[in-house]
C-alpha cells in the first residue's frame, strides 16, 4: 500500500526536478548572452599591469561608436589609429533618459560592433555646442578625415540624429545641442 502512494509522489518529484533543471538552464543561457566579451577584461588587465596606479579603478564601460556594424568597426579602427579623437551625441537624449554627461578624465573601452575590445580612451574635454557651430577642426577629429570633414560630419550626423529623434517625435534643428567629447586613446589591443 505504501508503494502505491509513493509512485505518484516520486513521479511528481521527478517531474519537478526536470522542470527546475530546465528553468535553471534557461536562466544560465540568458545570463551568458549578456556576458561581456573576454577581450574587454583582457585589455583592461593589460592596461593596469602596465599602469599599476590605476589597479584600483573599476573597469570602464565598454561600447562601440555608432549604431551599425560597418560604422562601428570603421570608427574603432580610426580610434586605434589615433585619427578619431572626438565623439558627438545629442544633448537632448541625455536629458530625455536622465543620464549624466560624460566626465573629463573618465575612461571607456571602445569595442568593435561584435564587442571585441580595441582601445581604451580617456576624456579630455566635454562641451555642448549647437550643431551649426561645429568647427571644421572638430569634425575632422570626429570622422578621421581632412577631406571635406565638416560637410561629411554634418551630413552623417544630421541623418543619424534625425533617425534618433524620430523615436521621440522630434526633428533635428541647426541649433540642436551636441555633446562634444574630446578624448585621447591611451591604450590599444596592440600593446
Amino acid at each position: 500500500m505504501i508503494q502505491k502512494t509513493m509512485k505518484p509522489f516520486i513521479f511528481i518529484l521527478l517531474l519537478t526536478l526536470i522542470c527546475c533543471k530546465n528553468e535553471s538552464k534557461i536562466e544560465i543561457e540568458t545570463e551568458s548572452e549578456s556576458i561581456v566579451d573576454e577581450s574587454v577584461s583582457k585589455i583592461w588587465n593589460n592596461y593596469i599591469k602596465s599602469n599599476p596606479d590605476f589597479k584600483d579603478e573599476k573597469i570602464p564601460e565598454a561600447d562601440f561608436f555608432h549604431n551599425n556594424e560597418e560604422d562601428a568597426n570603421r570608427l574603432a579602427k580610426l580610434t586605434v589609429n589615433g585619427k578619431k579623437k572626438t565623439s558627438s551625441s545629442l544633448y537632448s537624449l541625455y536629458k530625455q533618459y536622465n543620464v549624466d554627461l560624460p566626465k573629463i578624465g573618465a575612461k571607456q573601452i571602445i569595442t568593435n560592433f561584435d564587442g571585441k575590445a580595441k582601445a581604451i580612451i580617456k576624456n579630455k574635454s566635454v562641451d555642448t555646442i549647437p550643431f551649426n557651430k561645429i568647427s571644421k577642426e572638430y569634425a575632422e577629429l570626429d570622422i578621421g578625415t581632412n577631406i571635406e570633414p565638416l560637410k561629411k560630419w554634418k551630413k552623417a550626423h544630421w541623418k543619424f540624429f534625425k533617425n534618433l529623434l524620430k523615436e521621440s517625435g522630434e526633428k533635428p534643428t541647426e541649433e540642436m545641442l551636441i555633446v562634444c567629447v574630446s578624448f585621447e586613446t591611451i591604450w590599444t589591443e596592440k600593446h
